[in-house]
């Protein structure tokens, strides 16, 4: 991180964007981290836990396209590790899971939207299993 930091600076980079949702303790993490290096940090998206619902059916209809890569199975059943990020999904996920996955629950591949020029093809391989974590590989 220091080497990513300081050849950020070099390229004269004022801020750091995260995409942190709502846990407090994380943000102060990443403010605590930066603060001195000068870098300031940004958190565009920070909402809510009870607007992350309405953030994530946003992000689908204005074209987010992600694939599920990591489930914590203490959290999700492994049966949604390599599901699309769309609403069919957030309809099957359990109430106690945020829509977002900002607790750790999953975690997503972007791989086309607004942000892309170029939508990238996406292959589901092998998964595997560490702990209670299942994974998948994704391959282009």
């Amino acid at each position: 991180m220091f080497v990513a930091i300081e050849r950020a600076k070099q390229e004269r980079v004022t801020h750091v964007a995260f995409g942190d949702l709502f846990l407090q303790d994380i943000r102060d993490y990443r403010i605590r981290q930066l603060a001195p290096t000068g870098l300031k940090p940004l958190f565009p998206l920070w909402c809510s836990a009870e607007e992350t619902p309405t953030l994530a059916r946003n992000m689908i209809a204005n074209g987010l396209r992600a694939v599920i890569t990591c489930v914590d199975a203490r959290q999700l059943s492994p049966e949604f590790l390599g599901r699309t990020f769309d609403e069919p999904l957030l309809a099957d996920l359990p109430r106690a899971v945020d829509q977002c996955g900002e607790r750790g629950e999953f975690h997503t591949l972007c791989f086309s939207g607004p942000m892309f020029a170029n939508a990238f093809p996406v292959s589901l391989g092998r998964s595997v299993v560490r702990d209670a974590f299942h994974f998948i590989d994704v391959t282009s």
